[in-house]
């Protein structure tokens, strides 16, 4: 018989602090201060969230040496997913490390490993540190709440040429390269918000707005305020098309269909109508930003940018060859002392080897599979709909890793990252909804939960 505490505050009590907690203050760091600001005087190059990151992996890991913090035990396949995840890039690490490998390539890898971990904690701490429904939503109306905060400085940058950006000088932190957040695309002008790069910015509105779209449509059915969550979404989806990138179009096509697959007949033709209502308005905020990207794909066999993406592909395998299994060693390969790829399955096969692609691969499916296992068990309809929510998610960087290097950017990293964390949590939830022998009890005074 194993006991653990209920996650549910005492009536009148204040709620302590929780993982849901710890992701918020996460999930803020790593979207509105720019990606390229890390720490003065740390010697690896580490943001505040990669540290706020560690902090969580390391409550994680003393989460699970005691019973009486509340933290879920036992199997969950998107712990073994991460611990798989880990272990090949713990292998690849030592793979790459055992011989010689030049300083700056070296530091590289201790920069790589440390980073896995802090994503890979995070992950645990949300699918082992988030026991109740209302606090998974708290945490991720979260994310939609700082895309849209995001979104607006992207908007800034798009329709007033303004980067406030250059004005988020925060004590304690520098820039890491002195680059800009605004380009140039086609003559028109594309930006990347806080992001390091508008193909992030893009890829990150497209993995959330499914999000927003979700707490739209429940505030709506619950009879709650709506309009809030209708201008989150909004914004993210401006955002999205501010970016001018065929990355997040390409990863809201695959999210749309994942949806359009899980949505009753109602929901996909309101979703069709907002769609019709939100290009139009797009069409009079910047007239020639819906040609420019249809130009994206009306010329995409002649691309420069695609031809650049593809001609290096011979190279590509004969390095892939050198180190077939464990790869050269994570973060090894990098700019501009090499040629880059655009494309984290070729960067990540190179990096660490055919086993760890097809375990960072495999980590996304088994986490698209419990988001719909999850939808599958639960009879909320509120489960329901985020369990399709998350996976329609999780498509986005699938597809995103196949048009640029995805590891090598942090924010889009790390909410991919922590969703697959919320897949595992909310798989918990719904299994424990079915289980006859999860039984409240009254122990002195405080609940308990019991499992025979």
């Amino acid at each position: 018989m194993t006991t653990g505490l209920d996650p549910r505050p005492l009536p009148g009590m204040p709620r302590p602090a929780d993982a849901a907690t710890l992701v918020c203050l996460f999930v803020v760091t790593l979207m509105l201060i720019p990606a390229r600001m890390i720490i003065r005087g740390l010697p690896l190059a580490l943001s505040v969230a990669n540290v706020l990151a560690l902090v969580a992996a390391l409550l994680w890991l003393c989460s699970q040496l005691t019973r009486t913090l509340g933290a879920a035990k036992g199997r969950n396949p998107v712990r073994y997913a991460l611990f798989l995840y880990v272990a090949s890039a713990a292998a690849s690490y030592g793979y790459g490390t055992y011989g010689y490998l030049p300083t700056d390539e070296l530091n590289l890898a201790d920069h790589a490993i440390v980073l896995v971990l802090a994503n890979a904690g995070l992950a645990l701490a949300v699918c082992d540190g988030i026991r109740l429904r209302e606090r998974l939503d708290f945490a991720l109306k979260a994310i939609v709440v700082a895309g849209a905060l995001m979104s607006l400085v992207g908007a800034f940058q798009f329709l007033l040429n303004l980067d406030l950006t250059q004005y988020m000088q925060i004590p304690g932190l520098r820039f890491v390269i002195e680059d800009k957040f605004v380009f140039d695309r086609n003559a028109m002008r594309r930006v990347a918000a806080t992001a390091a790069h508008p193909i992030e910015f893009g890829v990150v509105c497209a993995m959330i707005l499914p999000l927003a779209v979700h707490y739209s449509f429940r505030a709506r059915e619950l009879g709650r305020p709506a309009l809030r969550w209708w201008l989150c979404t909004a914004a993210i989806g401006m955002g999205l098309m501010f970016s001018v990138s065929r990355s997040a179009i390409l990863g809201l096509v695959g999210v749309g269909i994942v949806l359009m697959l899980g949505w009753p007949a109602r929901r996909r033709i309101q979703a069709l109508v907002v769609l019709a209502g939100f290009l139009v308005v797009m069409k009079v905020i910047s007239p020639g930003l819906l040609g420019t990207i249809f130009g994206l794909f009306d010329n995409f066999f002649n691309d420069s940018s695609i031809g650049y993406r593809t001609h290096d592909y011979a190279f590509a395998g004969q390095e892939i060859s050198k180190h077939l299994w464990l790869g050269r060693g994570m973060g090894t390969w990098y700019y501009p002392k090499y040629q880059v790829f655009d494309n984290q399955y070729i960067q990540g096969a190179i990096d660490t080897g055919i086993i760890g692609v097809a375990i960072f691969l495999g980590m996304f499916v088994c986490a698209f599979v419990c988001a719909l296992r999850a939808r599958y068990l639960s009879a909320d309809p509120g489960v329901r709909e985020l369990g399709l929510t998350l996976a329609a998610c999780l498509v986005a960087p699938v597809l995103g890793a196949a048009t640029f290097d995805l590891l090598s950017f942090a924010i889009v990293t790390g909410l991919a990252f922590l969703l697959i964390g919320a897949t595992g949590a909310l798989l918990r939830m719904a299994e424990a909804e079915r289980r006859p022998d999860h039984l409240p009890l009254q122990v002195s005074g405080r609940t308990m939960e019991v499992t025979r």
